[in-house]
């Protein structure tokens, strides 16, 4: 039986499901609830959940989240910290985290999360799409057209606090 799934708001409550899908999916890259809270309060449209419906274990269940915000190109917030503020006069949507868990695969939600950034960033009025790719995610992001950008040693020095292997990826925001 096919399963449908799509993408809804994020509300405060949906918190400990984020926790959740993210250590699940993240387990390397850990980072406190608050930095999710305080994300969702400073940007909540740029935050949402995943969903299916239907199915014998599927009664609405959350499977994964996105999480982006207002950002600066070549200026990363570093993992597991508060941003304190958006940043004034923002140029990109930077995606702090997308996590899928196993469940998600098939049902198009990665491609719908990357509609969705790229619709709100065009809306908003950005040119820019920016994240910062784990190893494993490398190949992904590199399928969807995002490339490495190089910013020198103070991009090098934000990455190192992610871990090893990290890559700093924009790509254009499509009109």
């Amino acid at each position: 039986m096919r399963m449908n799934a799509g993408w809804r708001a994020m509300e405060l409550a949906d918190l400990d499901r984020v926790m959740a899908i993210a250590e699940v999916v993240h387990p390397d890259y850990p980072e406190d609830r608050a930095v999710f809270a305080e994300r969702l309060a400073l940007y909540p449209e740029g935050c949402a959940m995943a969903e299916i419906d239907g199915g014998a274990e599927a009664d609405g269940s959350c499977i994964g989240y996105i999480v982006m915000h207002p950002g600066r190109l070549g200026v990363p917030p570093p993992l597991d910290s508060p941003l304190g503020a958006l940043p004034d006069s923002p140029d990109c949507l930077y995606l702090h985290d997308v996590a899928l868990l196993p469940a998600a695969r098939g049902l198009g939600l990665g491609a719908a999360a990357l509609e969705r950034m790229n619709a709100l960033a065009a809306r908003r009025g950005f040119r820019w799409l920016a994240l910062t790719s784990t190893p494993g995610a490398r190949a992904f992001w590199d399928a969807q057209g995002f490339r490495p950008h190089d910013g020198g040693a103070g991009l090098a020095a934000k990455l190192a606090s992610y871990g090893g292997g990290m890559t700093y990826m924009t790509k254009p925001v499509k009109g």
